[in-house]
């Protein structure tokens, strides 16, 4: 599982290098290295901040969803985010999924489950290409992993929307990012003040939003980054301990050896 996730991020990357895949113009210009940022999840005992990532999920299905899918997701994986099992539900029957065959060979619609993939916005590539200009939105569960710069970029390219400097003419089409590699992007500023209606009553700006989504992003691109940071410092710990037996052990048997 490990081999596949990391594949697939490597070739995910190579797509992203063109902009998050959504017909990029990459104009003259170097990126401005996105700022650095205090994530709850760096360091050694880093650890996800589940009601940032909540409200992420939020901005995702309000905002992002529209056009961006998280194809190696399933509902259930959100129990790992703090949901009960009737949430987890929930979320999911808001989404209906193609079912079949029935007793009749014939194929239906029916409410998502838990053990249903998230439900992506396009049936094919061909559709989500002819919805948004001949671009494809790729998939962003692993978005964070797979783009140099991680969320540190993320959090800055979704924040970094601004006017072109006086004498940068933009392409019909294009938008101005400050930390995007050559500026010009197809991709417009998708967030706006207010624009996802946070369920614990939490003022959506657009800092806030973009913050949020990167959060589970992050989650998302790494949801077993918890459980592997506790079995680095479980294994740690024993060798620490085994080093210290070992050592008792040869004093004790050396200790009558006249050196």
């Amino acid at each position: 599982m490990r081999t596949r996730r990391t594949i697939l991020a490597g070739l995910l990357g190579v797509v992203l290098g063109t902009g998050l895949g959504v017909g990029a113009v990459q104009a003259a210009g170097e990126a401005v290295p996105p700022p650095a940022q205090d994530w709850s999840f760096n360091g050694l005992f880093g650890t996800f901040d589940l009601a940032s990532a909540q409200r992420g999920l939020q901005v995702y299905e309000q905002v992002c969803a529209t056009c961006h899918g998280l194809y190696h997701l399933d509902y259930r994986h959100l129990a790992d985010l703090g949901f009960s099992e009737e949430e987890v539900a929930a979320i999911a029957a808001q989404y209906t999924v193609m079912d079949g065959p029935d007793e009749d060979g014939e194929m239906f619609e029916r409410p998502a489950r838990a053990s249903d993939s998230f439900v992506v916005p396009f049936a094919n590539e061909q559709a989500a290409r002819a919805s948004n200009g001949g671009a494809y939105p790729v998939d962003l569960s692993l978005i964070v992993a797979a783009r140099g710069g991680g969320a540190d970029y993320l959090y800055a390219f979704l924040t970094g929307y601004e006017d072109a400097p006086d004498g940068e003419e933009l392409p019909p089409g294009q938008h101005w990012n400050r930390y995007y590699p050559g500026h010009q992007i197809a991709m417009p500023n998708i967030l706006l003040e207010g624009g996802t209606a946070y369920t614990d009553g939490t003022e959506a700006t657009v800092a806030q939003q973009a913050w949020d989504v990167t959060n589970f992003l992050a989650w998302s691109s790494d949801p077993h980054m918890v459980e592997r940071k506790e079995m680095g410092v479980r294994v740690i710990l024993f060798l620490i301990v085994f080093t210290a037996l070992m050592y008792a052990v040869k004093r004790k048997i050396w200790s009558d050896v006249d050196h």
